[in-house]
């Protein structure tokens, strides 16, 4: 009777401690994953900066070619009254 004891002791035992490191190994693997999802998140927020930087250069130089236009208009508004009043003398 003491040698099944001592074989169920071990058998129990065996499995308890397979059943501890299933738990450490998915414990592991959560936190893993949890790391892995927080990086990923982060990686999102450098996106979305990077890319609202890009839209504000993009938007600084659409200013700055709509100025330079309505700079060129003005000039040409200026021409063409000048050849008016030259045309008109």
């Amino acid at each position: 009777m003491s040698t099944v004891l001592v074989i169920v002791i071990v058998v129990v035992a065996v499995i308890v401690i397979a059943m501890l490191i299933a738990a450490a190994r998915r414990s592991r693997q959560q936190r893993e994953l949890g790391q892995t999802q927080v990086e990923a998140q982060h990686d999102d927020v450098s996106h979305h900066r990077e890319r609202a930087d890009e839209n504000r250069a993009e938007a600084a130089l659409a200013e700055e070619r709509a100025k330079r236009a309505k700079a060129e208009a003005e000039l040409n508004d200026e021409r063409a009254t000048a050849r008016e009043q030259e045309l008109r003398e």
